[in-house]
C-alpha cells in the first residue's frame, strides 16, 4: 500500500509539475495586489484538487456524457498552453493571460490547465480503483500532492524577491520555451492518438 501511495504521488507530481509552474503562477500574479495573491493561490489550488478528484470518480462518466474523447481533451488543453507560452516568450501589453476583471486569474490558467491539465486528467482516469482500499491510497496521494502545490506556490514570492525581476524575467522566458516544447509535444501527441483511431 505504501509503495502505490509513493508511485501516485510521484506520477501525480511530474504530470502537474509544480516548480515548472512557477513562472507561471508569478507571471499571472505580477499585476494583483500582494496582500490578494496568497488567497489566489490557496484557491487556484482548491479548485484543482477539487477537479482532480471529481475526475478521478466522474471523469469517464463526464466524457461519455458530452461525447468527448480524450484525444480531444488532450488537444484542446495544447493549444491553450502553447497560446499562454506564446505571451511569456513575447511579452503582451495585456500580460500572459490578458485583460480580466479586476486583474485576477480565475480557474484558467492557474487551475486549469496549469495544474489540472489534460495529462493530469487522463492521469486521474487511469486511477479508477477496483477496491476501497486503493481508492484512498490515491485520494490521500492527490492530498498530499495538493500540500505540496501549497508549499511552492505560497513561497514563490519569496523566492521572486530574493532573484530580482531580470532573472525571474529571464526564468519566465525560458520556461515559456520550455513550456512551447511542451504543448506541441501534447498536440502532436494528441494528433497520433487521433490517427490511429482513424
Amino acid at each position: 500500500m505504501t509503495q502505490s501511495f509513493f508511485s501516485t504521488f510521484i506520477l501525480l507530481i511530474l504530470v502537474t509539475d509544480p516548480f515548472g509552474n512557477v513562472p507561471l503562477f508569478a507571471a499571472a500574479l505580477r499585476d494583483t495586489p500582494i496582500e490578494r495573491r496568497n488567497r489566489i493561490v490557496i484557491r487556484e489550488c482548491t479548485i484543482a484538487f477539487v477537479l482532480l478528484l471529481v475526475f478521478m470518480f466522474f471523469g469517464k462518466h463526464f466524457l461519455e456524457a458530452l461525447h468527448l474523447s480524450p484525444i480531444a481533451l488532450r488537444i484542446g488543453g495544447a493549444v491553450i498552453l502553447l497560446m499562454i507560452a506564446i505571451r511569456m516568450i513575447f511579452p503582451h501589453p495585456d500580460g500572459v493571460l490578458g485583460k480580466s476583471e479586476g486583474g485576477e486569474p480565475f480557474i484558467v490558467p492557474l487551475a486549469i490547465p496549469a495544474l489540472a491539465g489534460p495529462s493530469a486528467l487522463a492521469t486521474v482516469l487511469l486511477l479508477s480503483a477496483t477496491s476501497f482500499t486503493e481508492t484512498m491510497v490515491h485520494v490521500a496521494a492527490l492530498a498530499a500532492v495538493g500540500i505540496v502545490w501549497l508549499a511552492v506556490f505560497l513561497s514563490a514570492e519569496k523566492l521572486q524577491q530574493k532573484l530580482g525581476p531580470q532573472v525571474m524575467t529571464a526564468f519566465e522566458r525560458l520556461m515559456g520555451l520550455i513550456l512551447t516544447a511542451m504543448a506541441v509535444e501534447m498536440l502532436l501527441g494528441g494528433i497520433r492518438e487521433f490517427v490511429r483511431t482513424l
